[in-house]
């Protein structure tokens, strides 16, 4: 099990947000942490960790009067540590090579894909065409609506009526490089990770995937290995000291090295 490190942007601020509660009208999410640093500090930091494979995301919508600060928040993390962290939030085939060229290793598509509730091929085929399978990562983040989990968009707002299934996962994983996958009702609340979406995830996808939400100490830390059969990545943020929770961010790199 990989450490993925990870920058949330919100308002230009490098933040930890409950991820439930994020609504464009007004720019508003209740929020865990804010950072006095900017995002280059953070993108320096993990590369001096030698922590690859993390994401930077935009949690602006582009209409937003804070996107542009966000935006540049970003470009500052992917400059500060070239070809080490992934960039997602509005990507889309017109954009992308923008955030590679600045330093991203991919980048991270859902909205673009999912649009209007549903999966749009031809759009996936648009992304593939604009930047490489090898540089696309697509983000299936989920909330469960009755007994099923399906693909959320839009900063999670908005549900597609695409189930997130062992099938679907199969089907895309042809399409992409990895997937991130944020269990968005326990995103930033710390309480606990979402069990039966992790045990689904470690059911023998055949790309890299990583799990985000709900991580609060080190037996979710085990549980999660567990559940995902050692196959599943994993991302931590508001349970970070690094952003004022109570986990050692030394410790969980050395955990995730080492599983001690």
């Amino acid at each position: 099990m990989k450490f993925r490190p990870c920058i949330d942007i919100h308002n230009g601020k490098v933040k930890q947000i409950v991820g439930g509660s994020l609504h464009d009208q007004g720019d508003q999410a209740l929020e865990n942490f804010v950072a006095e640093q900017d995002g280059e500090f953070y993108g320096g930091l993990y590369r001096d960790k030698k922590l690859s494979g993390g994401h930077v995301i935009m949690l602006n919508s582009v209409d937003s009067p804070f996107y542009d600060q966000t935006k540049q928040q970003a470009l500052k993390a992917l400059s500060a540590y070239p070809g080490g962290l992934q960039a997602g939030g509005g990507i889309n085939p017109y954009n992308a090579q923008e955030f590679l060229k600045a330093g991203a290793s991919h980048v991270i598509v859902t909205s673009y894909v999912f649009q209007d509730g549903k999966f749009h091929e031809g759009r996936l085929k648009e992304m593939q065409r604009a930047v490489g399978k090898e540089r696309l990562v697509l983000d299936l983040s989920c909330r469960k609506k009755g007994d099923f989990y399906y693909i959320v968009t839009d900063r999670w707002q908005k549900y597609t009526d695409v189930r997130l299934n062992k099938e679907t996962l199969e089907e895309l994983a042809a399409a992409c490089d990895e997937f991130l996958i944020h269990a968005v009702d326990v995103e930033g609340k710390s309480e606990g990770i979402e069990e039966e979406l992790a045990a689904m995830l470690g059911q023998g996808i055949r790309i890299p995937v990583t799990y985000a939400g709900g991580v609060h100490n080190f037996n979710d830390l085990e549980k999660l290995k567990r559940l995902g059969q050692g196959k599943i990545d994993v991302t931590i943020g508001s349970a970070l000291d690094l952003f004022g929770g109570s986990m050692e961010f030394d410790r969980v790199i050395t955990y995730c090295r080492q599983g001690l």
